[in-house]
Order: C-alpha cells, then sequence, then structure tokens
C-alpha cells in the first residue's frame, strides 16, 4: 500500500492519489500523495504545529516533487514522541498498517463499580491544553480497495478499537491522551462499501493493527517496563465523572 521512507525522525508514507481522513491535528479529509509521521523533540511545544510540520518536510527533502493525479499538497500528518526507530509495520491481505507507540499518559476509564483506590483517583497532569506527545499512540491504516465514505469514516473506529483491545490486554488501558488515526484507501481500488470487523478490509485492519502495535511497543519499551496504570504513568488523566443517564426521549 505505501512505500515508507524515514529521514531524520521524519516518516513518510506515500502512494500517489490516496483518499485519506485523519483524526490528527489539522485532520479531516484530504486527497494526497503521501502522509506523514513526525517524531519531535523533548520538550517541544511549538505553536504553529502546520508550519513546524511544512519546515520538518522542506529540512529533509520531502516537498520538493510537484503533487501527482491532481492530488492536493495538504498531506495529513501524525506527530509523537517516539522516535521513528520504533515503528512498526503489519500487512495482510488488502490492508497495511503502521504504528508508532509510547504511553507514558495513559487515559484510564475506570467502571463504575470498581472499588475507590488508585485506579479511581483523578489525576489533574496531562489536561486540556498541555500537548504531551511523547505518550501518543498513532496508527495509520492503509487498504488498496476504493472505501464507500462510510466505509473509510468506520474504518477509523476499526483501526481505534484494535488499538484499545490491544493495549488493554497489554497495558491495562485503552489509549492515552493523545491518541490519533489516520486510514486511507485507493479511489482507483476495487470498490467497497463495507469495512467492519466481518469485511476482508475490517478483518484484515484489525490484525494489522493488533500486531504492528504489538511490535511497535516490544521495540519501544524493550528495555523499560510500559506504566500499568496512570499512578506508574508520568503523566495521564483518569476520567472518573459520572454522567447523568436518562430513557432516550425523557425530559431533560
Amino acid at each position: 500500500m505505501f512505500e515508507s521512507t524515514v529521514r531524520e525522525e521524519v516518516c513518510q508514507l506515500s502512494r500517489p492519489g490516496t483518499r485519506w481522513l485523519s483524526t490528527g491535528y489539522e485532520g479531516g479529509r484530504a486527497d494526497a500523495d503521501a502522509a506523514y509521521l513526525l517524531s519531535v523533540p523533548e520538550g517541544w511545544n511549538d505553536v504553529d504545529v502546520a508550519g513546524y510540520v511544512r519546515r520538518r518536510r522542506r529540512e529533509v527533502g520531502f516537498d520538493e516533487a510537484p503533487p501527482e493525479t491532481g492530488a492536493s499538497r495538504s498531506a495529513p500528518a501524525l506527530l509523537t514522541g517516539v522516535s521513528m526507530r520504533h515503528a512498526r509495520r503489519a500487512r495482510l491481505g488488502p490492508v497495511e498498517a503502521v504504528v508508532t507507540a509510547g504511553v507514558s499518559n495513559p487515559a484510564a476509564l475506570p467502571m463504575p463499580d470498581e472499588s475507590a483506590g488508585a485506579g479511581r483517583r483523578r489525576v489533574d497532569r496531562g489536561t486540556d491544553g498541555d500537548r504531551r506527545h511523547d505518550g501518543t499512540v498513532n496508527v495509520v491504516v492503509g487498504t488498496r480497495r476504493s472505501l464507500a465514505p462510510g466505509a473509510l469514516a468506520n474504518l477509523v473506529a476499526v483501526a481505534a478499537e484494535a488499538k484499545a483491545a490491544t493495549l488493554l490486554a497489554q497495558c491495562g488501558f485503552a489509549g492515552t491522551t493523545s491518541d490519533a488515526v489516520l486510514v486511507g484507501c485507493d479511489p482507483e481500488g476495487e470498490a467497497a462499501t463495507f469495512s467492519g470487523s466481518a469485511t476482508e478490509v475490517g478483518s484484515a485492519a484489525r490484525a494489522c493493527v493488533r500486531d504492528a502495535l504489538l511490535a511497535a511497543l516490544e521495540s519501544r519499551y524493550r528495555d523499560a517496563v510500559p506504566p500499568a496504570s496512570v499512578d506508574d504513568a508520568e503523566h495521564g488523566v483518569v476520567t472518573d465523572r459520572r454522567a447523568r443517564v436518562d430513557a432516550v426521549g425523557s425530559e431533560r
């Protein structure tokens, strides 16, 4: 699916004319010949994220060639504090996934019946406006199929579900405070109306995300132990608030 090139902590995943959907910074839909994963230095706090991405791409020579097949230059990008040497890719059938993984800022969601204690304690570190990219899990999923608009959006959910299931099994929490998902498809490929877990694309995506994430975690924490809870982490949040629940259609 992708031709991958890494230069000085910038990873280019290229495939001409790809249709993308991103949950990352300045995300949404885009038609572009490539997407990017960038590792930012420790203490990075550049408020002009788009300008930083353009500058880094230009510095390493990824902004030289004109776009092919009429695609725009608004290539999506995801940022992380994890080095690109820990990025891992997995392929199965018509799908490929590329993952970077750091879990220093977990986001825990305890269930209401869990007992009070460390797992229920509210942690104020890593709240809104406090960007911490060192703990980000970034997931990129691409397929050679041409996905319908709803199927492309649903692939985000499929990838996020696979990421959450894998992190729960490995670390005890479903994500971090800054995770992002980027999905792409080939507009000229074989058409696919759906991308759920029972479809060829969805099933392959789940396996690819799981296996790439497991490998990325193993690489990143080869000489360290990932945190098992927010209390063990450098940063993180526990969502211990309770929402009001009513029957649908009842008065507020």
